[in-house]
């Protein structure tokens, strides 16, 4: 059995992204504390290598292998703190399931982070992409994340505001490798309104009585909806929403509608959030699939390795659906994942 913080050498990562692409790590440890998550870090350092932070690998494509020394966080923990009246914290190692901890809470009677039931990662990885799902993100509930500052050495707090969270972004993003996230806190609550205005949940719960409502029925109302919509990446790899939601100028909305009647979207104040899955299957993408990889026949925004595809054979296909996209209605798609390696 390999020993926590134990490097070892050309380790394969197939089973360690959700896409399921065969890559190597030239160097790779596990890490269960943030005592063994220095080491290693200096370990790389010292090696003139350069470390990569995985959690659960549901949001990458690996374009190649990986020359440097790839760390899987694996701290894990679970507790509640700050119990007081309907609210409590909740206190999760970045290592820990994602889905198992939303289940975990909503279990114990607590409500917040119940919608986003079945998203697939690591509790670390969800803050970077500043998670969401039917009409909640994870910015909604989050306190604050412990994190290793790898500028200064040390071990830092960052409140909700300090991570400057916005539509699937956030302060990881555009400081990248400088933060380690270690923990995340939420704060939730028994008796918080449920969020069920997002369409699918509105048609799930369609003439049944709300008043008992409790968060475990949402979080598994949440997975029935997306179980029919969306593959499991244990049966068909793949690495969730592929593509973000562009975000428009109203200007360009309301021209957009006019041309178009039927473009699904969310409309603001300001701006438009339109539905790349629409564009993406006006385009007649939907269901499209050649010999490795695909786009998923219910769900336009997600891409799949249908038989041992390579991370260039999907973002080369990502790359086409872009342009296509891009000639067709002006809008640039952006990918969600990250991309480790050189692009096609």
């Amino acid at each position: 059995m390999t020993r926590s913080g134990e490097i070892r050498e050309n380790v394969s990562l197939g089973t360690m992204n959700s896409l399921g692409i065969e890559a190597r790590a030239r160097y790779f440890v596990s890490v269960t504390t943030v005592e063994a998550l220095r080491r290693a870090l200096a370990w790389a350092s010292e090696a003139s290598v350069e470390p990569l932070l995985l959690g659960g690998g549901s949001n990458l494509v690996f374009a190649g292998d990986y020359p440097g020394l790839v760390i899987r966080i694996a701290i894990a923990r679970r507790c509640w703190e700050q119990v007081s009246g309907d609210e409590a914290t909740l206190v999760l190692g970045a290592g820990e399931n994602w889905h198992e901890s939303v289940l975990y809470a909503a279990s114990s009677g607590y409500r917040g982070i119940e919608n986003l039931a079945l998203i697939p990662g690591t509790v670390g990885a969800a803050p970077v992409q500043n998670i969401g799902a039917y009409g909640t993100e994870l910015q909604d509930t989050l306190v604050d994340i412990r994190a290793l500052d790898r500028q200064t050495g040390n071990e830092v707090v960052l409140t909700n505001s300090l991570c400057h969270f916005s539509y699937r972004d956030s302060v990881f993003k555009h400081e990248p490798g400088r933060y380690v996230i270690t923990e995340v806190r939420l704060r939730l609550s028994r008796t918080r309104p449920f969020s069920l205005d997002y369409r699918d949940l509105c048609d799930y719960f369609d003439g049944q009585d709300l008043r008992d409502l409790t968060p475990l029925d949402v979080a598994s109302a949440v997975m029935a909806v997306r179980r029919r919509k969306l593959p499991d990446p244990e049966q068909l790899p793949n690495a969730g929403s592929f593509f973000k939601n562009p975000v428009v100028p109203m200007a360009t909305w309301e021209s957009l509608k006019e041309q178009h009647p039927e473009i699904a979207g969310y409309p603001g104040d300001d701006n438009a959030k339109v539905a790349a899955a629409w564009l993406i299957d006006q385009c007649g993408w939907k269901g499209y699939r050649n010999s490795r990889v695909g786009v998923h026949n219910r769900q336009a925004l997600v891409l799949v390795n249908h038989s041992n595809g390579s991370g260039q054979d999907v973002l080369a296909l990502a790359n086409r659906i872009r342009e296509d996209v891009e000639a067709r209605f002006g809008i640039a798609l952006e990918m969600e994942p990250g991309v480790i390696g050189s692009c096609p």
